[in-house]
């Protein structure tokens, strides 16, 4: 992009466009410096600012506001109905004092007590998400702001035992008064109050503790952080028991809420080890020490997400972290890598934060990237390259094939909007156009561009155009024209093999890509080429970096069994397959010696499925005879992940009721087979999924009431509950009972509250089920999200599809308040889980009814949402 068509767009586009371009060159960056300097009036902040916390606003605050300081103070209370009081005390260098001042905080008017500039008073206004501070009372220099406060709760996720802040991002003026935006850095100082016997943690190291018998209430200081975003700040406090731990000469704290004691010293030495292991390679591998001091980690019940990178304190999911004896190879890789992941942010999103919320993504492709790294050496018997393959590729594919396809890269007016930005696309997709990128540069280069932009922008913030402008010098490769298309364009290309064969010999082979959204966009990309010839298999380097490519070397060769674009698991897109190809490897996957190459053909096939070019009987017949000979547990499990999607979604309940008896039979012989817990937890799982025939229902059943045992398999209070669940949402004679009964049976706190809350969504009576669905209307019902999502995937099971069907324009209407109140995986979770139980016309009718009445003004993220969700519904319908 030339520096006109710059100069252009800030005049013409969006603001994100002013703020943080998308060039890569310093000449475009200086130019765009002096076109803002240019527009120094735009600069001043407004006495009126709109909703959110906008990109013009942000742009404003930051020209004014340097050297941030926040003084926090919060007094929580046991009783989650009563108030949190607080007072915010926020010092800066103000450079201009000519226009008001603006704060961010949602809560409204009345949580407003008092606001002091410099220790006086001033009268302020409150105007919707903000307070305004009068120009009258600012002056240019040292400037000091105290803000009293009632908090608000939507992001203090307050229960009666414990409280965690999860501000990501940028949900902290939904609790307190800050500038909520990732460029406005400032160093957190925290004294928290709370009732005497609970934990607290925080950012920062606890200097100071104090506890008070007469009131019943403790108190914590903790010490000033390094520079950190308000999205990054977080505290904790209530019932946590606590686990310490030393290694490499660091001590690390974990927190928890777990009852049982034997799982936590089960897992407790690996979660510690996995940490240490994840940091010293980060040091290592940037050259740069860990920034933050301490390092803390809390196991939160039903968190949002898998892991939220806190600097000096990590959140996880606590499922995640602590694993039942059963826990099967995925789990165990699934644990390593968001610790990983998580501990990989300390330096990419923590050292060095994205400018706006448009980078969000590169924070999470280098976290996720990281922790590939991170993670092979300690599983060298997982073939990792599997590993990536399966990851990453089909979550990515399930988007990125779809009308609702996203760039990597986005567009972004209003950080209220932010949390829809996150999903397959950064979390998958980003990591397979990074490691391009990686093998364009070398890996050499590539860490070394790498050191070099965190060196830079140490503490700061950054932008992709940073990042692009640092490793261009380091290749000739034009990066700014190969991003264009893989950073900022959506979608996949759709690569066709051309194979011709004469007299038993290759006479011509060639590939060629196409641009399905009609844009003439070419994915510079290298195919590894998989011939399947009669002497075994050959791998050819393919560069398609054009509309196609001829492979000349391949002329002459015996005409192969098969032609793979994607055996290497590399190249990125949808592959239409020869028809010889597609045939032989549907009948014969699981003979493939090659394990890499069976995952990249089952991703293919899966392809194929949707697109119609294998019937679905004929996949779910190949999954069914190639798992029972899978030797790889990875590959073993994503296909008996296919066949439960395939069995419930694209066969007909004919088609499902012909096959029940032999696929449960199947499954059956797997699971006895299985010599490990982990193996044998997987076979019980699709089992349960799938399973319908009386005969094994009434199996399940005995398993459930532990009158039967499943030999080498130690069955956690977890397993017991997800078959009590199983057996209700199917009907099995006493289901009520059996959930009362498993109810009773858990112990611990937590995990009981999240049954409990799931059973209505489970019961045999419609009208209860009516009444748990429309008490989600009611934002403080949604708290738990994960417990919600759970209850949805029950409420809309495909047993139950054709009495939940009328449940689906109310859900679709309410996706949008979900984006406004909820955290930023609700919306598509609540979307998938909403819609994956239906394969009905009636209900592909609903939603495309719902796609055609969008209000003025639907945010068009959302509705990209629903067309991702949806794809698989309307091809299951036939539209």
């Amino acid at each position: 992009m030339s520096t006109r068509e710059v100069a252009g767009r800030l005049n013409c586009e969006s603001g994100w466009h002013r703020y943080n371009s998308g060039m890569s060159k310093s000449l475009t960056v200086v130019m765009l410096g002096v076109a803002l300097l240019a527009a120094g009036d735009a600069l001043a902040q407004t006495a009126t600012p709109g909703p959110g916390i906008s990109l013009d606003l942000a742009m404003r605050r930051a020209a004014m506001v340097k050297d941030l300081r926040y003084e926090l103070a919060l007094a929580v209370p046991r009783d989650p109905e009563q108030s949190i009081a607080g007072t915010m005390t926020a010092r800066f260098l103000l450079s201009d004092a000519s226009q008001p001042l603006v704060f961010d905080f949602a809560p409204g008017a009345d949580h407003v007590t008092s606001v002091s500039v410099g220790g006086r008073t001033v009268r302020h206004t409150w105007v919707t998400d903000h307070i305004v501070v009068p120009a009258s009372a600012l002056a240019v220099g040292p400037t000091e702001v105290r803000i009293a406060f009632t908090a608000g709760d939507a992001s203090l996720n307050r229960d009666s035992d414990f409280l965690y802040a999860l501000f990501v991002p940028a949900r902290a003026h939904l609790a307190i008064p800050v500038f909520d935006q990732p460029d406005l850095k400032a160093r957190w100082t925290l004294t928290l109050r709370y009732p005497a016997g609970w934990q607290a943690v925080s950012n920062g190291a606890r200097v100071a503790a104090s506890s008070t018998s007469s009131t019943g209430t403790a108190e914590a200081r903790f010490a000033e952080t390094e520079p950190l975003p308000t999205y990054l700040f977080s505290f904790v406090v209530g019932e946590f028991k606590v686990e310490q731990a030393e290694r490499n000469g660091r001590t690390f704290r974990f927190y928890h809420r777990e009852t049982d004691a034997a799982k936590v010293a089960r897992n407790r030495e690996a979660i510690f080890d996995l940490h240490a292991r994840a940091l010293a390679f980060m040091e290592d591998y940037t050259g740069i020490p860990y920034a933050f001091g301490k390092f803390d980690f809390v196991a939160i019940p039903a968190f949002q997400f898998g892991g939220m990178e806190h600097a000096g304190k990590v959140l996880y999911d606590a499922s995640g972290l602590l694993l039942d004896e059963s826990a099967t190879q995925n789990q165990l890789l699934g644990r390593a890598s968001v610790i990983a992941h998580e501990t990989a942010h300390m330096w990419f999103g923590d050292l060095v934060t994205m400018r706006w919320f448009n980078d969000v993504w590169m924070k999470e492709v280098f976290a996720n990237l990281m922790a590939a790294k991170i993670v092979n050496p300690a599983f060298p018997e997982v073939n990792h390259e599997l590993r990536f393959l399966l990851a990453h590729y089909p979550a990515a594919y399930a988007v990125d094939r779809t009308p609702g396809a996203n760039p990597i890269r986005q567009p972004l007016e209003n950080l209220n909007e932010a949390g829809s930005l996150y999903g397959a696309i950064i979390y998958q997709k980003a990591p397979v156009m990074m490691r391009h990128l990686e093998a364009l540069l070398g890996p050499g280069p590539f860490r070394d561009g790498l050191r070099e932009y965190l060196g830079t922008h140490r503490f700061a913030n950054a932008t992709w155009s940073d990042l692009i402008e640092v490793l261009d010098r380091r290749t000739p490769v034009d990066l700014a024209a190969w991003s264009r298309v893989w950073v900022e364009s959506a979608g996949r290309p759709v690569i066709t093999t051309e194979l011709e064969v004469r007299e038993g010999r290759i006479a011509s082979l060639a590939f060629s890509q196409g641009d399905p959204q009609k844009r003439d966009l070419i994915w510079p990309q290298q195919l590894r080429v998989t011939l399947a010839l009669p002497d075994g298999p050959r791998t050819l380097e393919v560069a398609l970096n054009g509309p196609r490519a001829v492979v000349t070397e391949a002329v002459g060769l015996p005409a192969p069994h098969y032609v793979l674009p994607n055996g290497g698991g590399w190249a990125y897109g949808g592959f239409v397959l020869d028809r010889a190809s597609r045939e032989y490897l549907v009948a014969n996957v699981g003979a493939i010696p090659d394990v890499l190459t069976r995952g990249a053909v089952w991703v293919s096939l899966w392809d194929a499925l949707l697109d119609r070019s294998v019937p679905a009987t004929t996949f779910v017949d190949a999954a069914l005879a190639a798992v029972a000979i899978e030797p790889d547990e990875q590959s073993r499990a994503r296909v008996l992940g296919y066949l439960g999607a395939a069995w419930w979604r694209f066969l007909t309940p004919a088609e499902r009721a012909s096959r029940a008896a032999v696929a449960e039979e199947g499954l059956r012989a797997g699971l006895g087979r299985a010599t490990t817990g982990g193996e044998k937890s997987t076979w019980l799982g699709a089992l349960r999924r799938i399973s319908t025939t009386p005969g094994t229902l009434a199996w399940l059943t005995r398993v459930w009431e532990k009158a039967e045992t499943v030999p080498g398999l130690t069955l956690a209070e977890a397993d017991y509950s997800e078959l009590a669940m199983a057996l209700a949402v199917r009907d099995v004679p006493r289901a009520n009972i059996i959930l009362a009964e498993q109810l009773a049976r858990i112990d611990n706190p937590d995990r009981k509250a999240r049954f409990a809350f799931i059973m209505p969504a489970l019961s045999g009576d419609a009208a209860v089920r009516e009444r748990w669905f429309l008490s989600l209307a009611d934002v403080d019902n949604r708290q738990r999200e994960a417990w919600v999502l759970d209850g949805l995937e029950y409420l809309h099971h495909p047993l139950r599809a054709s009495q939940s069907v009328k449940y689906l324009r109310p859900s679709l209407d309410l996706l949008w308040e979900i984006q406004k109140t909820g955290d930023i995986f609700f919306p598509k979770g609540w979307m998938d889980a909403t819609l994956d139980g239906y394969t009905s016309a009636e209900a592909a009718d609903v939603v495309r009814g719902f796609l055609a009445t969008l209000p003025p003004g639907y945010p068009a993220r959302l509705r990209n949402i629903v067309l991702a969700s949806a794809d698989e519904l309307f091809r299951a319908a036939g539209q």
